[in-house]
């Protein structure tokens, strides 16, 4: 099976707009909100809804990334030790409504994870899950996410790649067979 494109650059530029503007519709001015992106690929998603926010509504919401490296429930049963990424979080999240960003929403865990680690920053009076894909009947826990850029249905020997250009020069989404992909 080749690799099957999910989204090409101008849909994925699409879904960022049409994600933007759920979320102007749900937060407004963004004055009581925030947007978190979880590391490592969640960051990228956030960025850009900020930017593309900023271009819409002249406001610019608080933008923080969250690592969750020592709050899966996965940690220390790795052979490679696991490296942690950067928190930025500048701000508090005492009483906000906070957005949890992914790329790609699969089994759950790395979203247990993210609001397990938010925790550690305050009590925010709403935590909201976007997800850039979601890949639907796979979950290992009962989440779901608020905002969806796109669903799809795969199975469990594929795997879905969000490549933003920002580190992979293009933006794209790509669903692969792991039994051939290289």
């Amino acid at each position: 099976m080749q690799p099957t494109t999910i989204l090409n650059s101008e849909q994925f530029e699409l879904t960022i707009n049409r994600l933007c503007f759920q979320l102007i519709e749900n937060h407004k001015d963004f004055q009581n909100s925030a947007i978190i992106g979880l590391q490592p690929r969640g960051i990228y998603l956030a960025n850009r809804l900020q930017q593309k926010l900023k271009e819409i509504t002249g406001n610019t919401p608080q933008t923080g990334a969250l690592d969750i490296t020592f709050y899966r429930d996965d940690f220390g049963r790795k052979e490679q030790p696991l490296i942690p990424s950067v928190t930025n979080l500048d701000f508090s999240i005492e009483g906000k409504k906070i957005i949890l960003v992914d790329d790609v929403l699969y089994t759950g865990r790395t979203v247990r994870a993210g609001m397990e680690a938010a925790l550690g920053f305050g009590r925010p009076s709403k935590i909201e899950l976007m997800v850039f894909i979601d890949r639907r009947f796979s979950r290992h826990l009962p989440i779901a996410p608020d905002y969806i850029g796109k669903s799809i249905d795969s199975l469990a020997t594929e795997r879905v790649e969000v490549k933003w250009k920002e580190t992979d020069t293009e933006d794209t989404v790509i669903l692969y067979n792991t039994h051939e992909k290289s």
